[in-house]
């Protein structure tokens, strides 16, 4: 049983909590927003059973949990310290400087930042920058495997390689980045389909709705077996890649995307919110959730049986 740190305890803080509940380790959790605790708390009751469908281990429970009034005691004996604060650099600066000074010389410190680059986040820290790492997760995260890790400048890879197994140890499926860039990976290319869908929707071409099915029905279901570069490498058919390049190459040319994101006008902001809300109908945003989580398990089940992890090479699906 291993002893996990949680600062921020906002909808990633409180996902990483329920992960690491999950699979029997000890959370030490500090957020100084009023209400914090009961918060946590009372979303972990409501999502506890969907975990424990999906599997926990033998020595979870939520009694492992304990909040702590101030970071310095919730860090000082943490094997791994989860920052989730919010995306300010300055404020995530203060925090992990805080967090470098408290903690033992070992611990791994990890921020769950969606945007910053580990070298930005690890200049703050003056006794040990070299444990400082990225672990970026997505919603929710108490079931979604992905988690990016990423090394600064200073960082030593060690560190990365130590994260990668705790990670692996709980379900997770650590993608250890070969370098270190704003957005990291899986962010950068929501973004990229993010703004693309706005112009969509500003220009009239189509709902937010549309924009969803298009890629409910169609796109998404190849790319959550195989991702963009395997699914247009079966596209080129025998020749794979090859063919795909030679037959639609040249279509990169064409003015398909507009990647510069549209001004985000009142009239555009109108559309999006009244799309989704309109999408949603009465159904309570707490209902979705647990639709979409029940979801998540038979479509990570399914991919079990394919090999589960898209972008690895198909030697492990080939030997069965």
């Amino acid at each position: 049983m291993k002893t996990f740190a949680v600062i921020g305890t906002g909808v990633i803080g409180n996902g990483w909590i329920a992960r690491f509940l999950a699979n029997g380790h000890r959370v030490h959790a500090f957020d100084p927003a009023p209400g914090a605790e009961e918060k946590t708390r009372t979303l972990l009751n409501d999502i506890w059973p969907t975990l424990a469908e999906y599997g926990t281990s033998e020595e979870a429970t939520l009694d492992n949990l304990t909040f702590f009034e101030t970071l310095e005691e919730a860090v000082e004996s943490a094997d791994l310290i989860q920052e989730n604060v919010p995306e300010r650099e300055d404020v995530k600066k203060s925090v992990l400087k805080q967090v470098d000074a408290a903690t033992k010389p070992d611990a791994i410190i990890a921020s769950s930042t969606s945007g910053y680059m580990p070298s930005v986040l690890q200049e703050a820290c003056e006794h040990h920058p070299e444990r400082v790492i990225v672990a970026h997760p997505f919603n929710p995260v108490y079931l979604i495997p992905l988690v990016e890790i990423a090394g600064g400048k200073q960082t030593d890879r060690a560190y990365m390689e130590k994260a990668q197994k705790l990670y692996d140890h709980m379900n997770m499926k650590p993608l250890m980045m070969s370098g270190e860039i704003d957005g990291h990976i899986g962010d950068r290319l929501m973004e990229a389909l993010w703004r693309e869908s706005l112009h969509i929707v500003n220009d009239g071409v189509a709902t937010t709705e549309e924009v969803d099915k298009a890629i409910v029905y169609g796109p998404g279901l190849r790319w959550a077996l195989m991702g963009p570069f395997m699914t247009l490498h079966l596209a080129g058919g025998n020749e794979g890649m090859r063919h795909m390049l030679e037959q639609f190459g040249p279509a990169l040319k064409l003015p398909w995307t507009r990647l510069v994101a549209p001004e985000l006008t009142e009239e555009l902001s109108e559309k999006v919110i009244q799309g989704t809300s309109e999408q949603c109908g009465t159904v309570p945003v707490q209902d979705l959730e647990h639709r979409r989580d029940r979801f998540l398990i038979k479509l990570m089940d399914l991919l079990e049986e394919e090999g589960f992890w898209p972008s690895e090479r198909l030697i492990a699906y080939e030997r069965k």
